[in-house]
């Protein structure tokens, strides 16, 4: 008998599925999460931040190697680890440290609020929660506060930040957005918790989400007065002042939560791979977003600015013969809101993605060195252009008081 005949035989062995099969799936396929998580963050299923070298540090900082001994030397900053005689090891903490004190003129200016940040795209699997948590952890490595708040019920960013509950995120709706988007709460702050990577808080998600898309609109109908589409961005007040930067993961869908975020948003960064069904969609989403921005917004006498949108080519595959066509539609399309960087598919950043991490966490050692500094430096030169960006909101804001 053949593999074929073999198969057939097998999947026709089931003749129906009951509701305690599917059951039975869902345990299955929890209990095999959390046996890669174990395995992947093993010994103590926690996320460790890694640590940096002198030679990283003296990067981000943007200093050479005098400047660096004569810092050192004055004693009012840390000194690291010695891993040996003459290498030192800088804690993320401690790079911060460093960041903070060589790049003054780049933080936030003292009376400036947040800059909230929405990573938007209505397609799944265009690389937006890996672009969103790779964001923040180069901001915070630039020396900036970020919270990171998870607004798709999957969950993906809670788990990139090390926040594990059940398989299905967070495993505590008192610890998402929902409560502030019931009306339980009157800001965010009671839903922020610490992460594994210092200097990024993070806001979690998990299925309970869902249920948003009904409170929502249920308390817009009880009281015609409510804008259901400003309460996220009412409850990020405090958190404007806490935080230099506020970066928000939307679900892949036009939700009520995902018009909470973009409402709530000074800039809006959208993840487009180059590929045709991805372009189209992305016409889909402006066309969707511009309608509802009218009802909501226009027609209500009201305006609505952003300092910024980004379209970010992401997963580019270099192999693709209809890549290079596809990068010029987009560029005709969308010319200055197109930032000159692309992301490329490469095997370290699946690599990362496979140990529940990003480009930043991942081990060197474990793969090509050429390909891991292609995704770094991509990474790294996307954190720096959304950076300067976010300084001059901050400039502007600054003015304009």
């Amino acid at each position: 008998m053949n593999t074929a005949s073999k198969t057939s035989r097998k999947l026709s062995a089931k003749r129906s599925w009951t509701l305690q099969d599917l059951e039975d799936i869902e345990e299955r396929v929890g209990q095999t999460i959390d046996l890669v998580r174990d395995a992947m963050l093993a010994p103590d299923s926690v996320k460790s931040a890694p640590t940096f070298s002198s030679a990283q540090l003296l990067s981000f900082c943007g200093i050479d190697k005098s400047k660096f001994n004569y810092r050192l030397s004055k004693g009012n900053l840390p000194d690291g680890m010695r891993g040996d005689a003459t290498r030192r090891r800088f804690t993320l903490s401690e790079l911060q440290q460093w960041v903070r004190a060589c790049r003054p003129n780049k933080q936030r200016p003292v009376g400036a609020q947040g800059c909230v940040i929405s990573v938007v795209n209505f397609k799944g699997g265009v690389g937006k929660t890996s672009n969103a948590v790779t964001l923040a952890q180069g901001l915070s490595l630039r020396g900036h506060s970020v919270l990171v708040i998870d607004m798709d019920a999957q969950a993906s960013m809670t788990n990139l930040m090390g926040v594990v509950g059940d398989q299905d995120g967070g495993g505590d709706d008192d610890r998402t957005v929902l409560p502030l988007l019931v009306g339980a709460e009157p800001n965010i702050d009671y839903a922020v918790q610490t992460s594994y990577w210092a200097g990024i808080d993070v806001v979690a998600a998990d299925l309970g989400l869902y249920s948003a898309e009904f409170a929502l609109p249920s308390r817009q109908k009880d009281n015609p007065n409510f804008e259901f589409w400003h309460v996220l961005r009412d409850g990020l007040h405090t958190a404007r002042e806490n935080y230099d930067v506020v970066i928000i993961d939307t679900p892949p869908s036009l939700s009520y939560t995902t018009v909470n975020a973009i409402l709530a948003s000074d800039g809006l960064v959208m993840p487009l791979p180059p590929s045709q069904l991805d372009f189209l969609s992305s016409a889909q989403f402006w066309s969707l977003i511009n309608d509802l921005l009218t009802q909501l917004i226009t027609k209500r006498g009201g305006t609505k600015e952003f300092a910024f949108i980004d379209v970010l080519l992401s997963k580019v595959d270099t192999n693709d013969p209809s890549c290079s066509v596809v990068r010029e539609w987009i560029q005709a399309a969308y010319t200055d809101a197109v930032i000159p960087i692309e992301i490329p598919k490469t095997t370290a950043t699946s690599s990362a993605s496979a140990e529940f991490g990003t480009i930043y966490d991942l081990d060197v050692s474990k793969v090509n060195a050429r390909t891991y500094r292609r995704a770094f430096e991509a990474y790294e030169r996307m954190a720096e252009l959304i950076e300067e960006q976010i300084i001059t909101w901050w400039s502007r804001e600054g003015a304009q008081k």
